[in-house]
């Protein structure tokens, strides 16, 4: 007979992850933080150092790496994010564990099904592939179900849902590409432009866009905090991170900068219009602002790339202005949003805590080593302490927030 204390533990953890929607879903990305990267290193290193017997990926190496980070690491912690703050956005129903657990299964599993596939497996890709997206269609039809029965349906709401439904269309795009080989290599392509430039950025901006003077005003209102969320700059931010994606992917990169600049112009506002001069305490909303300022930063490297390939007609920043972007940008706010989520909804205080500080503090070194692969010398030895960097960088955040998320509220209460 099995032990039935065992049985009653299982049950208890069931409930726990159960219990809001962040738990499953944030836990899910914590593994992927540490999967995608652990396999990319490795790849990295097999190039740099020679390892004949290395399986390599059935596509491109940089598309799998690509793929998998933008529809599978991020997206995990986007969902959980959204499925608990979108009710509130809009005073809509609660996402029910009968809706948020398929999604979570659904893009983890086929994720790391996938991440196996790279090691020359191409049908467990395409599966893994196939799977996530079944788990991004449950996740879309769940946000979209909210903002359909939800009282005030806003600006917000409809970015993020809208950046869904294009990350959506890229998964499905990726995995018809390589089920069909006779599609061209352009869609594949298109499907790594929109993962960057129509739905990560887009969902991120947002977030930014309402949370940030949001978290602000209420800790800073004292300091003389205005807040400033202009109706203007999403659908502005929209209109030129797609028009940066068309012609990305449509092979012309020398009118790039028609799209860029203004978009350099259009963070860099807004990372000063959110005063973070005021908002340099605690740290936890410290961090929210110095994670932004990398996205102003990005586009000025984007814009100086693009000058200079319009100007003489080749790149002089290579990948940096994209890792400025996806490892500064995407992974400090990653830290810096689900620690502020994963404390308050645990009960805990709203502080950093030295673990967050460690991770966050590391994030950065590991973005300007990135950056500085760029910069000449050996470039895949760089490329390989950068990756080795993330690993050690998020590994105890990863345990951190794996714990919290599998024991119940500090505070006593349920969720």
């Amino acid at each position: 007979m099995r032990d039935t204390s065992a049985t009653t533990e299982e049950a208890t953890l069931a409930r726990l992850l159960a219990a809001a929607p962040h738990r499953p879903l944030f836990l899910a990305g914590t593994m992927a933080v540490l999967l995608s990267m652990a396999w990319w290193t490795l790849e990295l290193a097999s190039l740099r150092f020679g390892w004949d017997r290395w399986p390599q990926p059935p596509v491109p190496p940089v598309w799998g790496h690509a793929v998998l980070i933008q529809y599978g690491l991020f997206p995990l912690f986007m969902f959980g994010f959204l499925m608990t703050t979108f009710p509130r956005w809009m005073n809509g129903p609660a996402v029910p564990p009968a809706r948020y657990l398929p999604v979570a299964g659904g893009v983890l599993g086929g994720y790391a099904l996938a991440n196996i596939g790279l090691l020359g497996m191409p049908w467990l890709l395409e599966g893994g592939l196939l799977l996530m997206l079944a788990g991004y269609v449950a996740g879309v039809a769940t946000l979209g179900g909210v903002l359909r029965a939800a009282a005030e349906r806003n600006r917000h709401g409809w970015s993020c849902f809208t950046a869904f439904c294009v990350g959506t269309l890229g998964l499905a795009l990726f995995a018809a590409w390589l089920l069909w080989p006779s599609l061209p290599a352009g869609v594949g392509w298109l499907a790594v432009k929109l993962g960057t430039f129509g739905f990560l950025l887009p969902v991120y901006f947002t977030v930014c866009h309402r949370m940030l003077p949001f978290f602000s005003g209420n800790v800073a209102k004292g300091r003389g905090y205005v807040m400033r969320r202009p109706a203007w700059s999403l659908p502005l931010a929209w209109a030129l991170l797609l028009a940066h994606a068309l012609l990305d992917w449509s092979g012309r990169a020398r009118w790039l900068w028609l799209c860029d600049v203004p978009l350099a112009v259009l963070f860099g506002w807004h990372a000063l219009a959110w005063q973070p001069w005021k908002c340099m305490r605690p740290g936890l909303l410290a961090v929210l602002h110095i994670a932004f300022a990398w996205l102003p930063v990005a586009f000025v490297l984007y814009a100086v790339q693009d000058v200079a390939l319009a100007a003489g007609g080749r790149q002089v920043l290579g990948l940096a202005p994209l890792h400025a972007l996806a490892i500064g940008f995407f992974g400090s706010m990653l830290v810096a949003m689900v620690t502020r989520v994963t404390h308050g909804h645990s009960g805990r205080p709203l502080q950093m805590g030295a673990v967050p500080w460690l991770c966050f503090a590391l994030l950065q070194a590991v973005a300007l080593l990135r950056i500085r692969a760029e910069l000449g010398g050996d470039r895949y030895l760089w490329l390989v302490v950068a990756g080795a960097g993330w690993l050690v960088a998020f590994l105890p955040w990863v345990l951190r927030s794996a714990w919290i998320y599998l024991t119940p509220r500090a505070d006593g209460k349920t969720g």
